[in-house]
């Protein structure tokens, strides 16, 4: 059976369930000092609401709370009802430390411990 709901209702069903995705969600992006919640990330790509960003492209950073999680290149994919879907081109993760140019011993000491006395 078949149920069909006016469009005012589905209207009102829509901005609910995105209003949820935007409480629920840690992830947000960081475009030109502009913070957009991020509804759903997946491995190729994320959505975002389509009033919060309906044309993005090139580069963007994404973020967990205030945790960097990547440097990202993306363009638009699709729109789906009230969200719209974008793809990453490149996802380069944010490194904690710098990146070394020489290779480190597996048993290298971590740290000098001088002798007092």
């Amino acid at each position: 059976m078949e149920e069909m709901l006016s469009k005012d209702v589905q209207a009102g069903l829509d901005a609910a369930r995105i209003h949820r995705l935007r409480k629920q969600s840690r992830l947000r992006l960081e475009v030109n000092g502009r913070q957009i919640a991020v509804l759903g990330m997946w491995k190729t790509g994320f959505s975002v609401a389509v009033e919060d960003a309906p044309t993005l492209r090139g580069l963007v950073d994404l973020y967990d709370g205030a945790t960097h999680l990547f440097q990202c290149l993306i363009v638009t994919a699709a729109q789906e009802a009230d969200e719209m879907h974008y793809v990453f081109k490149r996802a380069t993760p944010v490194a904690t430390a710098a990146a070394l140019d020489f290779e480190r011993p597996t048993h290298a000491p971590v740290a000098l411990i001088e002798q007092f006395g």
